[in-house]
C-alpha cells in the first residue's frame, strides 16, 4: 500500500475540525486525522507493506522548465535557486513535522526524494513492486498507474477513507473511456487548473475521450490533426495545431517518473513501534490520544492471525 501522504493529510486537515488540539492549544487535526486514516486503511485492507510517500519537492524545477505555469498559482514564496514555498494553511504547516516524527517513531516507512513529488516516488515503487499494489490518493493523476494485469489499483477517497472508489481499468473505462496509460493523454488534453496545466483550449474531457477513442493515443490525434483527410473538425484541428508546443512537452510533465533514485528503506508494516519511548513522548506532547491507540491496535501482533 502506497500513501500519497500530503493528499491524505490535506484531506484530514479539512475533514477534521481544528478544535482538535494538543494540550497547549496547537491544532493537531491533520495529525490525528491522518493516523485515523491509516488505521482504517490497515484494518480494511490488511497490507503487508505500507509506505508513506512524501513530496520532497512539490514543484520540481524540471517540470516548471517544461511548463512554467505548473502549480504556479500555489506558490506562496519564490526561493531563488531552491524549492518554492507552497501556499499551505497557517495551521497545517506546523503539523507536517509532527506527522513525520510520529511516522518515524512508529516505524512506518516514509520516503521522499529531492527533486521529485510523491507521485514520482509512487510511480517508481509501483514499477518495482513484486505483487499487487493499492495506491491511496485523492489525486486523479495517479489513475495513470492503474493496471489490472499487475494488480495495481487506486483507492480514491470519496469521504474520509471509509468510503473509497476502487479504481481499476473497468472503473476508468466507465468514467473516462480510457485505460491507465490513456489517462495521461486525457489529462494533458483536458488540462487541470489545480496543477496549472492549460490543456488544449476548447478540448474538454468528453472531447478528449472521443478523440482518444477515434485515434488511439496522443500521437494518433496529432497525426490526424495534421492530416487533411481525417475527420477531425476544423475547429479541433486548429486548436490542436496551435497547441503543438504544449502537447510536445506535456506528457513528460503529466506522466509520473518511474526512475526515481530511492533510498534504502524497510517497507514492511511494523507490528510494534520502532521507538516506543519517543512515540509516547510525542503522544503526550501533542495529545494524540485515541487516534494513535487505534492505529497501534491494528498494527499489533494479532494482525498476523
Amino acid at each position: 500500500m502506497l500513501l500519497d501522504t500530503a493528499s491524505l493529510y490535506f484531506r484530514a486537515y479539512f475533514g477534521v475540525p481544528d478544535s482538535v488540539r494538543a494540550p497547549d492549544g496547537t491544532p493537531v487535526n491533520a495529525v490525528r486525522g491522518l493516523l485515523d486514516f491509516i488505521a482504517r486503511l490497515v484494518a480494511d485492507h490488511s497490507p503487508d507493506d505500507l509506505v508513506a510517500c512524501m513530496d520532497a519537492d512539490w514543484r520540481p524545477q524540471w517540470r516548471v522548465d517544461l511548463i512554467p505555469s505548473y502549480k504556479a498559482h500555489r506558490v506562496a514564496e519564490e526561493v531563488p535557486g531552491g524549492s518554492d514555498v507552497e501556499e499551505v494553511p497557517d495551521t497545517l504547516s506546523p503539523q507536517v513535522p509532527v506527522i513525520e516524527a510520529v511516522l518515524d517513531a512508529l516505524g512506518i516507512a516514509r520516503v521522499g526524494v529531492a527533486g521529485y513529488e510523491a507521485d514520482d516516488v509512487i510511480g517508481t515503487l509501483t514499477g518495482l513492486a513484486p505483487g499487487p499494489v493499492d495506491i491511496v490518493t485523492g489525486d486523479r493523476d495517479l489513475f495513470q498507474l492503474v493496471d489490472d494485469a499487475r494488480g495495481v489499483r487506486v483507492l480514491y477517497p470519496v469521504k474520509g477513507v471509509g468510503a473509497l472508489d476502487l479504481v481499476d481499468e473497468a472503473w476508468l473505462r466507465a468514467r473516462y473511456g480510457v485505460d491507465g496509460p490513456g489517462y495521461v493523454d486525457l489529462a494533458l488534453l483536458r488540462g487541470d487548473p489545480s496543477d496549472g496545466l492549460p490543456g488544449v483550449p476548447g478540448i474538454g474531457e468528453k472531447t478528449a475521450a472521443k478523440l482518444l477513442d477515434a485515434y488511439g493515443d496522443l500521437a494518433g490525434i496529432m497525426a490526424a490533426a495534421h492530416d487533411p483527410a481525417s475527420k477531425v473538425t476544423p475547429a479541433q484541428r486548429k486548436r490542436l495545431q496551435e497547441a503543438r508546443e504544449y502537447v510536445a512537452v506535456a506528457p513528460k510533465v503529466v506522466r509520473v517518473a518511474s526512475d526515481v533514485p530511492l533510498p534504502e528503506f524497510t517497507p514492511e508494516l511494523p507490528r510494534e513501534p520502532r521507538r516506543p519511548e519517543e512515540l509516547a513522548a510525542l503522544a503526550e506532547r501533542w495529545g494524540l490520544g485515541g487516534s494513535l491507540q487505534r492505529l497501534l491496535s491494528v498494527l499489533g501482533p494479532e494482525r498476523a492471525g
